[in-house]
């Protein structure tokens, strides 16, 4: 309720005659600290309007804070996952699979601090173009996470990132670690566990049931196969399409070399045909051809 604060009568002559209503302004909701930027929490979230939840997810950084960057780790690091994104997006496409698939993409979880996975993955939502992901926004959590380990520090994809990944929900994480050339898998035994199952190998391959995929690696290089088969990655179908174009021009040559040749025995043909009709039409008349 506004409250009332009456004019003090020794500011004049007269005694006080009204009073003057002061409404105070009500403090946001939610602040973004810069630097450490977090979604806000549940109970926030759901008194907020929905011009005040899209000013929250305009407003949280796509990027993580300057003391908080990384330095880039080179080519192993951006090939491995983006060769993975691509791979994936290509086979969940053909298949008529509606899984988001991103690159670190940042992640608020409520009043969590914002991370961004190598690999992330929710099945079963819209496929479109984001910022970020909010979780509070999106009604989802991530359901894979994928980080390549190259330089830096171990123990946050190792360790940390166990710990954390189970205690959000996230239904598996997987991690390569691209220097010593190994594979982990983790997976929370049911939806309400927050602590992860470690994934046991068949044969070097990690079953990943989110994707419906198992991974293994090919000497340098993380591998999703479907079955038995290897999914195709990106160089490898386009060496195979480019195979199947150079199949296909070889064969509209070949098949112009026959129609040319096909074109002249026609000729040759027709030629022997009017100089047989015309030795036909000489006997008809009695001559001599």
């Amino acid at each position: 309720m506004p409250r009332q604060v009456g004019r003090d009568s020794r500011c004049g002559r007269h005694p006080l005659r009204y009073n003057a209503l002061v409404t105070e302004r009500p403090l946001p909701l939610w602040t973004l600290n810069e630097s450490d930027p977090r979604a806000p929490s549940e109970a926030v979230w759901r008194r907020m309007t929905p011009a005040e939840r899209d000013r929250v997810v305009a407003t949280l950084p796509s990027e993580f804070p300057v003391d908080q960057t990384r330095p880039p780790e080179g080519d192993p690091h951006f090939n491995a996952k983006m060769n993975a994104r691509k791979t994936l997006e290509r086979f969940f496409a053909r298949h008529g699979r509606r899984v988001y698939l991103a690159c670190e993409l940042p992640v608020y979880y409520p009043e969590e601090p914002m991370f961004a996975p190598d690999v992330m993955g929710v099945v079963d939502v819209e496929l479109h173009e984001r910022m970020s992901w909010v979780v509070s926004k999106e009604e989802r959590g991530l359901d894979f996470a994928l980080e390549i380990y190259v330089a830096g520090d171990r123990r946050k994809d190792h360790i940390a990132n166990v710990e954390r990944y189970a205690r959000l929900g996230i239904a598996e994480y997987f991690i390569f670690d691209r220097g010593r050339l190994r594979l982990s898998g983790y997976r929370l035994p049911e939806a309400s566990a927050r602590r992860y199952d470690p994934i046991l190998p068949q044969f070097g391959h990690y079953k990943s049931g989110v994707l419906g995929l198992e991974l293994a690696l090919e000497g340098e290089k993380l591998r999703f196969f479907h079955g038995d088969a290897p999914v195709p990655e990106a160089e490898e179908l386009i060496g195979k399409l480019e195979g199947m174009v150079n199949q296909l021009e070889l064969r509209l040559e070949e098949e112009a070399k026959l129609r040319e040749e096909e074109a002249k025995l026609r000729e040759e043909a027709e030629a022997k045909l009017a100089k047989v009709l015309l030795e036909l039409e000489a006997l008809k008349r009695g001559e001599r051809p």
